[in-house]
């Protein structure tokens, strides 16, 4: 199974606040927010939605295609991306850009305060997945993620145009996206990707209820952080994946990532959907585990004894037949 993996390409600097944003912040005085919180450590990481998520596919043995735009700072990054299996033919360099930049900071609690500066990724609209298609000898699968919005709308149209399965996954690129862009990522997805509180708002901008989107996509899988993973289906079909627990938390940071690629390795495989995310939830830990959204370790003994420990031994003995 050939994927596609479109979306951000970024440069993380990743901080830590050893204190609590709640604490730092007055009620009656939100509108007018004015704060400065003193980091005490700083790490600065290859990142971006569309890389990490291709880094976790390629360290899984497939080899993913990554879909997106970088600065003339790439050349180390893209190498390095080359080295864990994989294909960079299709990233647009930038002559004039930045690789996109990601700032966010974490407090004690796991909160975090982001920013982000798009740079190259305003270029991504000039990636032609047709092209794509060709060079690579045709996709079986193609991700829409985080990343400029036109280039999301325009790789979605191009996906449909191709008939090439899409898997929708919008995350924060969802506050910038008016009602109708937001329909047009989201109709005829045979998947959907949010976290909790994107799932939320993906209901209040496209207008549509639960079950409208469902009517809509095959598959819509949530995210919840300490809580699992819902998977989500048309006809009130629910099932929900506890994560995989860790008393080790480091960084929150590319978890989420980390999950779609464990399950979408999961679904390259031909494993049913509660094994794929079973396999996601357990990359996941993984990268809290660890600062960085590409600093972790995969190992399969790892990744099997964490599955055995959360869902048992025949989870494990299937994961392991394919891992």
């Amino acid at each position: 199974m050939r994927i596609a993996v479109s979306g951000s390409i970024a440069i993380d600097h990743l901080m830590v606040y050893p204190g609590r944003f709640a604490e730092q912040l007055i009620a009656e005085m939100v509108e007018h927010v004015s704060l400065s919180f003193l980091a005490d450590r700083l790490e600065i990481r290859e990142g971006g939605v569309a890389a990490n998520i291709s880094f976790g596919l390629g360290r899984l043995g497939l080899r993913p295609v990554l879909v997106g735009a970088a600065g003339p700072d790439f050349a180390a990054y893209g190498e390095r991306l080359r080295e864990a299996g994989v294909d960079t033919g299709s990233v647009r360099v930038s002559e004039t850009l930045h690789t996109a930049r990601f700032v966010c900071t974490t407090d004690a609690d796991q909160n975090q305060i982001a920013t982000f500066y798009a740079g190259a990724m305003a270029e991504a609209g000039r990636i032609d997945l047709a092209e794509v298609h060709r060079r690579t000898g045709g996709l079986d699968l193609v991700l829409v993620g985080a990343d400029d919005p036109e280039a999301m709308l325009r790789h979605t149209a191009a996906a449909h145009a191709l008939g090439i399965p899409l898997a929708a996954d919008p995350s924060q690129q969802l506050a910038r996206l008016d009602t109708a862009q937001t329909r047009r990522l989201v109709e005829g997805a045979r998947l959907l990707f949010t976290n909790e509180y994107e799932s939320a708002l993906l209901r209040e901008r496209t207008g549509w209820s639960e079950r409208e989107v469902l009517r809509r996509v095959g598959t819509w899988i949530i995210t919840r952080g300490a809580e699992g993973v819902s998977i989500l289906e048309a006809g009130d079909r629910r099932s929900d994946v506890p994560a995989v627990a860790t008393d080790d938390m480091v960084d929150p940071t590319g978890v989420g990532d980390a999950f779609r690629a464990g399950f979408l390795a999961g679904l390259a495989w031909e494993l049913p959907y509660e094994r794929a995310a079973q396999l996601g939830c357990a990359l996941a830990t993984s990268v809290l585990e660890s600062v960085g959204t590409q600093e972790y370790k995969l190992l399969p003994s790892d990744v099997l004894a964490r599955v055995g420990r959360s869902y048992g031994p025949g989870a494990a003995r299937e994961i392991g037949a394919r891992l």
